[in-house]
């Protein structure tokens, strides 16, 4: 059997810090993992700054509930759950992602706890363990699962590395140049080839 490991932004969803960004006309929250490698570095970066504007929890639920899935996103995500096993691998936060699952058709969601005081203010996070998406991955290794999985940042590398098979999808081309061992894929068709592809390398 074989299980299917997706990240979520930028895989199904459209960068939810990019979209903030955008709204709170703050250009240095456009800053992903496509830009830096360090997760702790780049959340305590983010929270500084929200916390430095004023801003908390309750704005970023007003940017989540405009975004839609991107475009192709739920028929790819259909259609796999039809062939694999799939589980959404995300270094997003459970207040952020749980408005959205419903879009996605309530897929499995691994990802991370915010700490949200009574006025709405982020006062930190919690890490369901360090580099989870690596985590997960060798852990159904272990249970003797196959794994195929795809991602666009450099926080999905160390997943697609462990995976028996890495995909990336539209990834920037810095992450591109520094990790040529995995195939690149533009649109959901293309994924959803390299992912047959990968299946019937691993399961002859």
């Amino acid at each position: 059997m074989i299980v299917a490991c997706l990240d979520l932004e930028g895989v199904l969803l459209p960068e939810i810090w990019i979209n903030v960004a955008e709204r709170t006309k703050i250009p240095e929250l456009r800053r992903t993992t496509r830009d830096e490698p360090d997760y702790d570095k780049l959340m305590r970066g983010r929270l500084e700054i929200l916390d430095a504007h004023g801003l908390g929890i309750r704005e970023i639920e007003e940017v989540i509930g405009g975004l839609e899935p991107l475009e192709g996103a739920t028929e790819f995500l259909d259609w796999l759950r039809e062939t694999f096993q799939v589980i959404v691998l995300s270094d997003t936060f459970y207040a952020f992602a749980k408005p959205l699952m419903r879009k996605l058709g309530f897929p499995a969601l691994f990802c991370n706890d915010l700490e949200i005081d009574a006025s709405g203010r982020i006062r930190g996070y919690r890490l369901r363990m360090p580099d989870q998406k690596c985590q997960s991955v060798r852990a159904l290794g272990g249970l003797r699962f196959k794994t195929i999985a795809a991602g666009d940042s450099y926080n999905d590398t160390t997943m697609l590395t462990e995976a028996d098979a890495g995909i990336l999808f539209r990834p920037p081309e810095n992450v591109v140049a520094e990790f040529p061992q995995f195939p690149v894929t533009r649109d959901y068709a293309e994924l959803r080839g390299a992912f047959l592809a990968a299946a019937e390398r691993l399961e002859p």
